[in-house]
């Protein structure tokens, strides 16, 4: 009887790990699918994949760990993007840029841990939607010819504090490179140079915090191999758009999304 009642142990423990390994492998693959897709969507556009790699990651596992594997991927993405096609990057722009967003990236972190979310997060996607929907009716920026300083203090200042608070840098990157009238390749390029130095910031933070563990760098780990096919169907995809104002027009669909994800968020 001991013998018997150890086997069926046996079985149930083995039964069990089975489980387990069963559903460790089919969160795996999702979060390679999410972070190929994510991937390719920002190697295609310069930016937005948070849209949709962290509320999908997200159902699959606590926010601490998603956003910061969101932003790990940023960085391995940028690091190709800038490896490839650092000849269409504007530097000084991007430079530029940088700077004033880690000005204003300290700003958003305050606001993210002293203001009342809801009111901002409503207010600000709003603000975001409407821009976005007026870009979208036809009407054009007028046009930079050469950098300008205080709208290169504006945009970064505004990307840094929009990042730190909500993660969500892109919109005024958005403005400035149709304002300046860059090319789909030149908008990409220029953004994957601002988003390794401002995702490098994150990370390191994260670290401060103490959100970089062993889990997360697994899971970083797992979705490598799905990162380097996404960016180079994404640059594939990005190559193929010879229209300027065709890109930022799907630019600003992606702007609008945020915007009423921002909403969504906040009422959720």
């Amino acid at each position: 009887m001991d013998q018997l009642y150890r086997v069926k142990q046996l079985i149930m423990v083995s039964s069990k790990k089975l489980y387990l390994a069963m559903i460790f492998t089919a969160v795996v693959a999702w979060v390679m699918l999410i972070v190929f897709v994510a991937a390719i969507f920002r190697s295609a556009f310069g930016f937005g994949e948070s849209l949709v790699a962290v509320p999908l990651l997200a159902l699959l596992m606590p926010l601490n760990i998603a956003v910061p594997l969101s932003v790990l991927v940023s960085v391995t993405i940028a690091v190709f993007v800038v490896a490839q096609d650092h000849q269409k990057i504007h530097f000084k722009s991007a430079a530029n840029l940088v700077i004033y967003a880690l000005i204003g990236i300290p700003i958003g972190l305050w606001l993210l841990t002293h203001a009342a979310q809801q009111p901002v997060k409503i207010l600000l996607g709003l603000v975001i939607l409407v821009f976005a929907g007026y870009l979208l009716s036809g009407a054009r920026l007028k046009e930079l010819k050469t950098d300008s300083k205080w709208w290169l203090l504006g945009c970064g200042l505004l990307s840094g504090i929009l990042g730190g608070a909500y993660g969500l840098n892109g919109p005024p990157l958005v403005i400035y490179g149709a304002k300046r009238r860059w090319s789909a390749q030149h908008f990409r390029a220029t953004l994957q140079a601002y988003f390794l130095v401002a995702s490098l910031t994150g990370v390191i933070g994260y670290w401060i915090s103490g959100l970089l563990n062993q889990t997360l760098f697994n899971y970083y780990l797992w979705s490598l191999p799905a990162v380097v096919p996404a960016v180079l169907i994404g640059r594939k995809a990005n190559t193929m758009i010879q229209d300027g104002d065709r890109f930022f027009k799907y630019s600003y669909i992606i702007l609008a999304a945020l915007g009423m994800l921002l909403i969504l968020n906040a009422i959720g």
